[in-house]
């Protein structure tokens, strides 16, 4: 069969990107033709996929957006035997895999009232309403139950093609004991001694991810316990606005900032806690894979997979409506109990027992079934 996959840009460092990859290849190892459009590549291209690279027109990102879904459907027409995958919200899709959350959730609940009159309100509102609305054959691919209310709660009739997947971590990040060796060059890269608490953010998209309640968790601890901690951020993001904002906080010297790297399987032993403090996310992948590393997790409730640091009781989850001085107290009291706790020892238990590795397998299923179902439409 033959799969067309959609995505804006592709990196090897963004959750939606590693989903993309996981998905793509496989449908290329089932013996699938699979051709990926993109207006950016960063990395290598899987063995067999055909990347064809959209120009970028327009000056602002809406033009982008805008045009590649023009340039792409153009570029479609003719091909009744191509399904089309888009990894993010557009016209024209036969499968969408929901890896961003609800737009018009985020845009009455953490918008002011001014946006709704905005260019860019329209464009989103009009694009996810095409995915979502009442008569649209779009087969939607979900991450978790909280996204399935939040798109039932604005778009009602959309229940009966949601589908939610079991979670997708890559088995190598699965670890049967703690091993702090692993990663000791990453501790002596920062120069810290054994003593010594480093607070792990990981992840691309450093607002959204919430850094900046990262930083004034940090600014806020007990001077003693502080100048024990340092904070590790690692992402693919422009850090010139948090570095400035930690040395407000007067914490500059306790901050690390590093793009986007492989080796997160030793990163995640060298850290003693994981801070994930999101203001929104669909899923988060890193806070399943810190579990299954059997690190401790602090995040908040707006994130899609917080409900499996409650289930596996591997660390603290700060409740929504969200409050810094909640997130403050748990960060403080969770780095003051790390060594009596049982959250690694949980964490661990939970990715030897969970079904969480197995989602590309049943997101290839869906695709082809939605395939056979349009191929026979169009015969």
């Amino acid at each position: 069969m033959k799969f067309s996959f959609l995505i804006y840009n592709y990196f090897p460092f963004g959750g939606q990107q590693r989903d993309f990859l996981r998905i793509s290849t496989e449908m290329l190892a089932r013996g699938h033709e699979v051709e990926a459009y993109t207006m950016s590549w960063d990395g290598s291209v899987p063995s067999g996929m055909n990347v064809i690279t959209v120009p970028k027109r327009g000056f602002s990102r809406l033009s982008h957006y805008r045009n590649f879904t023009k340039w792409v459907q153009n570029n479609l027409v003719g091909k009744a035997d191509t399904v089309i995958i888009g990894f993010n919200k557009m016209p024209g899709l036969d499968v969408y895999f929901a890896a961003d959350p609800c737009f018009l959730m985020k845009a009455n609940t953490q918008r002011r009232a001014y946006y709704k009159y905005t260019s860019r309100y329209r464009h989103f509102r009009d694009y996810e309403l095409s995915v979502f609305g009442t008569g649209s054959k779009v087969e939607v691919l979900i991450l978790t139950p909280q996204q399935r209310d939040d798109f039932v709660q604005y778009y009602p009739d959309c229940q009966a093609k949601l589908n939610l997947l079991p979670a997708g971590i890559s088995e190598d990040r699965k670890v049967l004991t703690r091993d702090r060796r692993r990663g000791q060059y990453i501790r002596d890269a920062l120069s810290l001694t054994e003593d010594q608490l480093l607070v792990l953010q990981l992840g691309s998209g450093f607002r959204v991810k919430g850094v900046d309640r990262s930083l004034k968790a940090i600014a806020a601890l007990d001077p003693a316990l502080k100048s024990k901690c340092h904070y590790l951020l690692i992402g693919q993001d422009r850090s010139a606005k948090f570095v400035r904002l930690a040395s407000k906080l007067g914490i500059s010297k306790q901050m690390t900032v590093w793009p986007g790297r492989d080796d997160v399987p030793e990163i995640l032993q060298a850290a003693d806690l994981l801070l994930h403090p999101a203001y929104s996310e669909s899923a988060g992948y890193v806070l399943l894979e810190a579990t299954i590393a059997g690190l401790p997790v602090l995040t908040t409730e707006s994130c899609g997979y917080a409900f499996h640091i409650e289930k596996a009781q591997s660390g603290e989850v700060s409740p929504l409506p969200f409050s810094q001085q909640d997130l403050n107290a748990r960060f403080e009291k969770m780095l003051t109990k790390l060594d009596d706790s049982s959250w690694s020892a949980n964490g661990l238990n939970y990715g030897q027992n969970q079904d969480l590795y197995s989602m590309a397998s049943f997101a290839a299923d869906k695709i082809e079934s939605c395939a056979d179902s349009i191929r026979k439409s169009v015969q």
